[in-house]
C-alpha cells in the first residue's frame, strides 16, 4: 500500500495538530492541576472543566467523531487510513481522545450500536454519545473466569417474557466511573447450552437500572484512570425490556468479534504516538544530561536505542497503517490477521520506548514529575486489553498454519 496521506487526511492532520499545539498541549499542566483539585476535595469522579471547554471548540472546527468510518447523520465518515494519523496524534496526550469524542471506550461501544443496532436504539443512545452529551462503559471482563476466552463468561442473561433479567460480576469496565455514564453494552449468556460461541448475548443497560452497582474503581499500577476509571460493577436482578438486545439472542461473540477490530486498532494508534512522544522525550532528555565527562546522547549504548527505537516506531506504524488499509477495502473479518499482529507489536513498541525513555531520565522517570510512569502504566495495560499477546499471536498462527495447510493441499492435488 501507499504511505502517503491523502490530502483529506493530510488537511485533518494539520488541523489536529493546529488544535494540539493551540489547545492540548498548553493545557496538559492545566488538566493536572485540574485533577489534583477533585482528588484533593476528595472526589476525583467528576467532569473536568477543560474538557468540557474544549469540546465545543473541536466541533467547531470540524474535529468531532472522527473515529467514525460509516457517516451517521451527518457524523464521521472517516476512513480507518486516514484516522490512524489523526489517532496517532492524540495518543501523545491521555485525555485528549474526549476532547475530539474520539476515546474509548465510547468509540467501540458508538461504532457497535451504529453497525448493530436498531434505529430505536440508535435514536436512544447513538445520537447522545456523537453529540457527546453523555458517556458509555463495555461490560465484558469477569474476575471469576479467564475472559481472554469470552465463551467462559458467566454473566447471565435470562429472558421473563418481555424482559431480560441480568445477573453478574464484571471488572475492569472501562468509562463506568464517569459521571456522564449512562448506559451500558454488557455481554452475557443468554442460552447455557447452545454452541459453545452461540451462548453470548449483549445488552443494552440503562446505568441508573435498578441492581446496577457500581462497587470500586480499579487502580492500574496506582492510578485511577479517573474520572472515566476501570470499574468494578455487581448486576443484581437487573431487568431491561427484550428490546434492549443487540442484534439478538446468540449474536453476542460475533458483535465482539466487530467491535474489537476497531477498538484494537484505535489502541495500536494510540500507542504509536505515546512511542514517539516517548521517543522525543529521551533525545531531549540525553542531549541536556552531562555523565562521565559528555553528554548522555554520545555514550553508544543510548545510540543503540535511539536508532531501535525509531525503526520499531516505523515499522509498527507501517503494520498499523497496514491493518487500516485492509479493514477499508476489505473488512473487519478479512483484515483479522493484520489486526491481531499490530495489536501484539504497537504496544510492546511503545512499552519498550517508553521503558527506554524512563531510563534516559532516571529517578524522574518513574516519578510524578513526568508523564513518562503514567504513560508505562497505560500502554503495559494496553498488552492485555482487547485480548492479551499470547491469545493474539495463538490467532496468528493459526492462520499461517491453515494458509500452508491450503498451500501443501493445492500443490498435491
Amino acid at each position: 500500500m501507499n504511505r502517503d496521506l491523502s490530502p483529506k487526511s493530510q488537511d485533518l492532520v494539520d488541523r489536529v495538530q493546529a488544535f494540539f499545539d493551540q489547545h492540548i498541549t498548553p493545557n496538559e499542566a492545566r488538566y493536572e492541576a485540574e485533577m489534583h483539585a477533585l482528588r484533593a476535595a476528595g472526589n476525583p469522579w467528576q467532569v473536568v472543566p477543560l474538557i468540557e471547554e474544549l469540546k465545543p471548540i473541536a466541533r467547531a472546527a470540524g474535529l468531532w467523531n472522527l473515529f467514525l468510518p460509516h457517516p451517521y447523520k451527518g457524523e464521521g465518515g472517516v476512513s480507518n487510513l486516514d484516522y490512524a494519523p489523526l489517532c496517532e496524534l492524540m495518543g501523545r496526550v491521555i485525555w485528549s481522545g474526549e476532547v475530539f469524542n474520539c476515546s474509548a471506550p465510547d468509540t467501540g461501544n458508538m461504532e457497535t450500536i451504529e453497525r448493530y443496532g436498531t434505529a430505536a436504539q440508535k435514536q436512544a443512545w447513538l445520537e447522545p454519545l456523537l453529540d457527546g452529551k453523555i458517556r458509555s462503559a463495555f461490560l465484558m471482563t469477569e474476575p471469576a473466569v479467564a475472559s481472554s476466552d469470552a465463551t467462559n463468561i458467566e454473566c447471565s442473561i435470562r429472558r421473563e417474557g418481555d424482559e431480560y433479567v441480568i445477573n453478574g460480576r464484571k471488572w475492569f469496565s472501562s468509562g463506568a466511573g464517569h459521571p456522564n455514564c449512562a448506559i451500558f453494552i454488557v455481554m452475557g449468556k443468554t442460552d447455557f447450552e447452545a454452541a459453545r460461541h452461540e451462548q453470548q448475548s449483549m445488552v443494552l443497560v440503562p446505568r441508573d437500572t435498578a441492581g446496577v452497582t457500581v462497587l470500586r474503581p480499579l487502580n492500574v499500577f496506582g492510578y485511577d484512570d479517573a474520572p472515566h476509571g476501570h470499574m468494578e460493577v455487581l448486576l443484581e436482578n437487573v431487568r431491561v425490556p427484550v428490546e434492549n438486545i443487540l442484534l439478538g439472542e446468540g449474536r453476542g461473540f460475533e458483535i465482539a468479534q466487530g467491535r474489537l477490530g476497531p477498538g484494537r486498532i484505535h489502541h495500536c494508534m494510540r500507542s504509536i504516538g505515546a512511542a514517539e512522544r516517548a521517543l522525543e522525550l529521551m533525545v531531549d532528555r540525553l542531549s541536556t544530561r552531562i555523565a562521565f565527562g559528555k553528554p548522555l546522547s554520545a555514550q553508544s549504548i543510548w545510540h543503540e536505542r535511539i536508532a531501535e527505537s525509531r525503526c520499531m516506531i516505523d515499522q509498527a506504524r507501517m503494520l498499523t497503517m497496514n491493518a487500516a488499509h485492509m479493514m477499508d477495502t476489505v473488512g473487519n473479518k478479512g483484515a483479522k490477521q493484520e489486526i491481531a499482529m499490530i495489536k501484539v507489536v504497537a504496544p510492546n513498541v511503545s512499552c519498550k520506548v517508553v521503558d527506554w525513555a524512563i531510563q534516559a531520565y532516571g529517578a524522574a522517570g518513574v516519578s510524578q514529575d513526568t508523564w513518562l510512569a503514567e504513560m508505562y502504566a497505560h500502554q503495559r495495560t494496553v498488552r492485555l486489553v482487547d485480548g492479551p499477546d499470547e491469545v493474539h499471536r495463538n490467532a496468528i498462527a493459526k492462520i499461517e498454519i491453515a494458509k500452508r495447510t491450503v498451500a501443501r493441499a493445492a500443490k498435491s492435488a
